[in-house]
């Protein structure tokens, strides 16, 4: 009897099953939050054994944290540029407020929630968490600058207006979540409480 030989499949390097792994662990912190990231999880996510999961990575906790860092940079980097090309510093913070409190963003919403919670114990994500949160107080900074400049804004402490603003978000974010009020609501309530902060009303 004779047999069909059939192609071998190319054996991946070490580079590449690193970011396949990489990239199972991503989208499924995006699908199901980062609480979903498990050794088995990620493993089937990649379609390899857990074992191969373990060669690759540090720990989990390592994996859960670099995770959380590339999904929330990820949007961060989008909503920069998206703030990068209003004409003002008034279009520019209403366009990051829109698009932060955005409830299509509810998956990113719960990798957040699930990374302050479970931060407690990993402290490679405790330390993730507060540099994410550094950059953001960051970007809404350099926003509340420009408007300071331009006239728009008139904040007394700008650095503390930038903090209580992500504040704000984070807050009614995490409402969001078990949909509590509407989206219309909460975007009335953070534009109108951000006026109040910057000076503007």
């Amino acid at each position: 009897m004779s047999t069909v030989d059939r192609p071998r499949a190319r054996r991946k390097s070490p580079q590449e099953r690193a970011a396949d792994i990489l990239a199972a662990a991503y989208s499924l912190a995006v699908e199901a939050g980062i609480g979903a990231l498990t050794l088995r999880a990620v493993a089937a996510r990649a379609g390899v054994a857990p074992a191969l999961v373990a060669h690759y990575i540090d720990s989990m906790d390592r994996l859960v944290a670099d995770t959380f860092q590339r999904i929330v940079a990820d949007e961060r980097r989008e909503v920069a540029a998206l703030v990068a090309s209003s004409d003002s510093a008034a279009a520019s913070m209403d366009a990051l407020l829109d698009t932060m409190i955005d409830p299509s963003r509810d998956d990113v919403t719960l990798v957040w929630v699930e990374a302050w919670a479970h931060g407690l114990r990993n402290e490679a994500l405790a330390n993730a968490v507060r540099t994410e949160m550094d950059a953001w107080q960051e970007l809404i900074l350099a926003v509340i600058q420009r408007g300071t400049a331009s006239g728009e804004f008139h904040p007394p402490d700008p650095g503390a207006a930038a903090w209580q603003i992500l504040g704000m978000v984070d807050g009614l974010n995490a409402q969001s979540l078990v949909r509590w009020g509407d989206s219309q609501s909460r975007g009335s309530m953070l534009h109108a409480a951000v006026a109040g902060v910057l000076g503007t009303k």
